[in-house]
């Protein structure tokens, strides 16, 4: 059996003669083939060599989900030139933060999206950046920064195709690929680097447990600039050889429509992305019989709907490039094992340590999770490799958990969200997988408020409900009693990167009455 690839460019090139005829990417109104995917990408990266985009280059990305992020992307990994995502969601001067801290050389970016003009936007952020650029200077707000282009507007002069394939097949497993910006909760937003290596290895090391083959068309509605979207989405469909539907703007009609229209065999995601699409009108005349089973449960018939807790929690992080850890998603696991995520994946070693004295904890303690292996991330923009990894190896990942006896990984919290009630300890984590296993419940954010345990609640039922419902899963001290339930998810206060800010969290549970 042959070996997997090791670098983006020898992905291409196996897609391209294995899978050749089979579509890469869907949208609504457009498709790209394998070959297709390989050769607009090599046209492309022709012309961005004789722009001056080589393999020193950072390339940063600000778009919407669809083909031309794809492509695009390709052009820039298959040169051994790297690929720093940046999110649409980011305010002017975050995006200028990132660019600066990544150190982007040429900046690739769609004019308008969702109202704002990104290039607009740029300018008003750092007057002349465009203008200097243009004319060749550099700016002190982004000092790498030597091009900026509309998406699709890459000058047509291209450099012969001897010279792509000279710069592809210098690329090399322990190249970097990607940076990709990630933040805590509270934290301020960091680039972990992930070479072509670790990167390729991370998703095909987790494909079985998710369910991913060669025939399967997954649907995930995360944008490519995450790593839901990139790792687990893009990247996921080009290292097994299938299918990515994808939508710049997710809306519950149409993403059904091209659910049932596209015959999707796996819809992965957040959960509360699968509930809000199974709550819309038009959910119970779809036809989405061809979803398989390691798809999430909501949207699934409800006689094929697992318990709740019997399938694995998948867990993962940007620094980990996507899920680290799971078991089969189309099984249930075994007895003891549930609630747990499942088992650490090849080339991902798990430790367990007292988070004060870094000490291993017995199988079974609960401790801080520490990672090693060659899966993980290269290292963070800016940081020395010692001030992010321990002495032998580890990452310390802030994150809480225990490892029982068979291996099986329980996620319990964070070292940063526990909090402390009348002298008790409180984890988030806990109180909100009670709260979502109240049947009418269809999301829960837990955090501290004042000394006091505060939930937002996404639901219709009222709050008497919810609180009597979950009495009788919690210890009485873990049990909220600062509360805000709303049926729009949309109320849930949100960073760019997509993860819940629990300073506005806070904020917002603060002025609910006690």
């Amino acid at each position: 059996m042959p070996a997997e690839p090791a670098t983006f460019p020898a992905l291409l090139r196996r897609n391209h003669r294995d899978r050749g005829g089979v579509r890469a990417i869907v949208t609504e109104d457009r498709s790209i083939t394998h070959a297709e995917l390989d050769g607009a990408s090599q046209a492309l990266a022709a012309r961005l060599v004789a722009a001056g985009c080589g393999t020193s280059a950072r390339v940063g990305l600000l778009a919407p989900n669809g083909i031309d992020w794809a492509v695009t992307a390709a052009a820039v990994l298959r040169i051994g030139a790297v690929l720093v995502p940046l999110s649409t969601l980011l305010r002017p001067p975050e995006l200028l933060a990132q660019i600066e801290t990544a150190a982007v050389t040429h900046l690739i970016a769609a004019t308008a999206f969702r109202g704002r003009r990104s290039l607009v936007d740029l300018e008003e952020a750092a007057p002349g950046l465009l203008a200097s650029v243009a004319a060749g200077g550099r700016h002190a707000a982004a000092p790498s920064m030597r091009a900026v282009w509309a998406l699709g507007s890459v000058p047509e002069e291209a450099v012969a195709a001897e010279l792509v394939q000279a710069l592809e097949d210098r690329v090399g497993p322990a190249d970097d690929l990607v940076v990709l910006f990630t933040s805590g909760s509270r934290g301020r937003p960091k680039g972990a680097i992930h070479t072509h290596g670790g990167a390729l290895r991370a998703i095909a090391s987790g494909l079985d447990a998710r369910c991913v083959g060669a025939d399967e068309v997954l649907y995930i509605p995360m944008p490519f600039f995450w790593t839901g979207g990139f790792s687990s989405g893009l990247l996921t469909a080009l290292v097994a050889g299938a299918t990515l539907l994808t939508e710049a703007e997710p809306e519950p009609a149409r993403t059904l429509a091209l659910l049932e229209r596209e015959r999707a065999t796996l819809f992965r995601g957040w959960p509360d992305q699968a509930a809000r699409l199974a709550e819309h009108p038009a959910f119970a005349a779809a036809d989405l019989s061809s979803l398989g089973d390691g798809s999430l449960p909501a949207v699934l018939p409800p006689e094929r709907r697992p318990a709740p807790g019997t399938r694995p929690n998948v867990f993962g992080m940007t620094e980990t490039f996507g899920p680290f850890c799971g078991d089969r998603l189309d099984r249930d696991l075994p007895p003891a094992a549930r609630g747990s995520c499942g088992r650490p994946f090849e080339g991902v070693e798990v430790r367990i340590v007292d988070p004060e004295t870094g000490r291993p904890v017995a199988a079974g303690g609960q401790g801080e999770i520490r990672l090693r292996g060659p899966n993980l991330m290269r290292g963070l923009v800016g940081r020395l490799h010692e001030e992010v990894f321990t002495a032998d190896g580890f990452y310390p990942t802030g994150d809480l958990g225990s490892l029982d006896g068979d291996g099986y990984l329980f996620f319990t919290g964070r070292l940063d969200d526990m909090f402390k009630v009348k002298g008790a300890t409180v984890y988030p984590s806990e109180v909100e997988a009670a709260l979502r296993s109240v049947p009418v419940v269809r999301g829960a954010y837990v955090t501290d408020v004042d000394g006091a345990v505060g939930a937002l609640v996404i639901t219709d039922a009222p709050v008497e409900e919810v609180a009597a419902a979950v009495r009788g899963r919690l210890s009485a001290f873990k049990v909220p009693t600062r509360w805000v339930c709303t049926a729009d998810p949309d109320t849930v206060p949100l960073l760019a990167t997509g993860k819940v800010d629990k300073a506005g969290l806070q904020r917002l549970l603060a002025r609910a009455a006690p």
